[in-house]
């Protein structure tokens, strides 16, 4: 039991906010993406190994995150006692289960077409780079959009076989909600992030933070905009969109105050919420 607790915080499966925000674009590309007039098992089917491979790759990177921080984590008040850093889990037996998990995603992604399997493959570089931009530049969380929001496009793919504009644009903004969510996620490490010499936007915009979020929010709001110019989408979409500004721009960003942590951290999970409300405004786009 206790190896299996271990492996639960080494994996974050028990912060399931983390594969959730890998997993929203992947259904965000799919819901777009797919004819609702067709049979609905290949929506589902699709929609559960998006859901599974988030699951799994966001552990095998969680653990690749850590053993690449295990020395900066040991000096952070939040990171102090995780797994690897505090020694409770070997680097070999963590570089085992990540190993473990890679070709449990690799199972699920042969159920793609092969277009959507070159291209997921192509992103491996990615995904286990990223852990490593903190020390070289200021900007790792637009890494991290790049990486957490390629399952929009594979997921496009998996439907079209092909790619066009839509998921391009729609990728390109989603990097910046992901660019957004995760600077005001960082101002939780700030202070021991400036100690140890840990790069950041969160540090680099430490003194306008909410002009510099507001922005990320805007160019993926009109990312949102201009996805339902390019779909054709009804009116309505258009107005059910509001709810996605309010949130972006008044709940998330008005009253951010980045000097309390809690507060940073409710603002970042409350994203998730956000991805299920864009979910909604397309499926509104497409079928109202």
């Amino acid at each position: 039991m206790q190896n299996i607790k271990l492996f639960v915080e080494l994996t974050r499966l028990n912060r399931p906010i983390g594969y959730m925000l890998l997993f929203w674009p992947c259904l965000w590309g799919l819901t777009v993406a797919y004819d609702f007039n067709s049979e609905l098992e290949k929506f589902y089917f699709y929609s559960l190994l998006f859901l599974l491979g988030s699951i799994l790759m966001r552990s095998a990177g969680c653990i690749v995150n850590d053993i690449a921080d295990k020395n900066f984590d040991k000096k952070v008040e939040r990171t102090k006692n995780r797994p690897i850093a505090s020694e409770k889990v070997s680097v070999n037996l963590a570089i085992i289960y990540s190993f473990i998990l890679c070709g449990l995603a690799f199972l699920v992604l042969i159920n793609f077409n092969k277009f959507t399997i070159l291209m997921a493959l192509l992103s491996m570089p990615l995904a286990f780079t990223y852990p490593l931009m903190k020390r070289f530049t200021y900007w790792p969380q637009l890494f991290l959009g790049i990486t957490f929001n390629y399952g929009l496009v594979l997921a496009w793919i998996s439907i079209n076989n092909s790619i066009n504009l839509v998921p391009i644009i729609f990728y390109f903004g989603a990097i910046f909600w992901t660019l957004g969510y995760d600077t005001i996620y960082g101002y939780q490490d700030i202070k021991d992030d400036e100690i140890i010499g840990v790069k950041s936007t969160s540090i680099k915009f430490k003194n306008n933070p909410k002009i510099f979020i507001s922005l990320c929010y805007s160019f993926f709001f009109i990312s949102l905009i201009i996805l339902g110019i390019l779909m054709n989408y009804k009116i309505l979409y258009f107005i059910s969109l509001i709810i996605t500004f309010f949130h972006l721009m008044i709940y998330q960003i008005k009253n951010l105050n980045v000097g309390d942590a809690s507060q940073c951290l409710q603002k970042f999970k409350s994203n998730n919420f956000l991805g299920l409300i864009i979910v909604i405004n397309i499926l509104i786009g497409k079928l109202i």
